[in-house]
């Protein structure tokens, strides 16, 4: 078993391998120059948007494949910077609910800039019905998987996720949060068994080993695959195929992995297995 890293903010046992190999390490060498040069974690949140920016407008040439070469190395730069302002938020203790709220804009922000050029270069009404609908699946599925890690975060260390996070307010952050909303009342059962334990964080240690193996294949959710998904697509000459791999492969790995991911949650609370939980 991997443990997470000295700041509690990720688990390795669910990570992606291009987190956990380029990065992450990447993001951690940034670090001390982001804190040396004050460089707030919001403004790095701006500057991986800028990226994304530089990303989405080389995709808009995605036929040439120099163009597409360039929007992998600059969505992977966004990647990077994406990491580092949490890197940030916690060595300032400055995480806050607009900082979060910000995140989420961004990541959501650069795909969808990336969906509307590279349909714009298309022009075809077919081109835009797919983008879409691989938007809408999208933002479902980005944001259930990250409903999904957070909760599995929480757990392992013990906490049943009693209160809610704090909020920025807005429409947007609404929508961001309750989409979820209906998996969290299906995965409720454990919260409760966890809440009720008299040793929480060795329930949730054992939790996070029986979970671990359903949140590694949510893990394909993660914006690292889109990433490599969209510059593969490029690169092969039809932009076509990644949106059709967001809407049905994709769509059917959250399926999966809801499934999944619920069934090691019941196995702690069946009532055959009550003696085996350590409590």
């Amino acid at each position: 078993m991997t443990s997470p890293p000295p700041d509690g903010s990720r688990d390795r046992r669910i990570e992606d391998p291009t987190n956990l190999w380029v990065i992450h390490p990447a993001a951690r060498r940034l670090l001390p120059v982001a804190l040396a040069w004050r460089v707030s974690a919001n403004m790095v949140s701006l500057i991986g948007l800028a990226l994304g920016i530089g990303a989405a407008v080389s995709y808009w040439n995605w036929a040439t494949p120099a163009a597409a070469v360039l929007g992998l190395v600059l969505s992977v730069a966004w990647l990077i910077a994406d990491g580092l302002d949490g890197m940030v938020a916690r060595a300032t203790g400055t995480a806050s609910p607009f900082g979060r709220l910000l995140d989420g804009i961004c990541d959501h922000g650069v795909f969808i800039l990336i969906y509307v050029l590279i349909a714009t270069h298309i022009g075809t009404g077919e081109g835009w019905a797919l983008a879409l609908a691989a938007g809408g699946t999208h933002i479902i599925q980005s944001s259930t998987y990250e409903a999904e890690r957070a909760r599995f975060h929480r757990r392992v260390r013990g906490e049943a996720g009693t209160a809610r996070p704090p909020r920025a307010g807005g429409v947007v952050e609404w929508l961001y949060d309750n989409i979820p909303r209906a998996i969290d009342r299906m995965a409720e059962s454990f919260d409760r068994l966890l809440r009720d334990s008299d040793d929480p964080k060795r329930l949730g240690a054992a939790y996070g080993d029986h979970a671990a193996p359903a949140m590694r294949f949510l893990a394909l959710e993660s914006a690292n695959v889109r990433v490599y998904a969209i510059f593969a697509a490029c690169l092969l000459g039809n932009p076509r195929w990644f949106w059709w791999f967001e809407i049905v492969p994709l769509t059917l790995i959250l399926v999966i992995g809801l499934i999944w991911h619920r069934r090691a949650e019941r196995w702690f609370t069946h009532p055959d297995r009550a003696s085996a939980i350590p409590t």
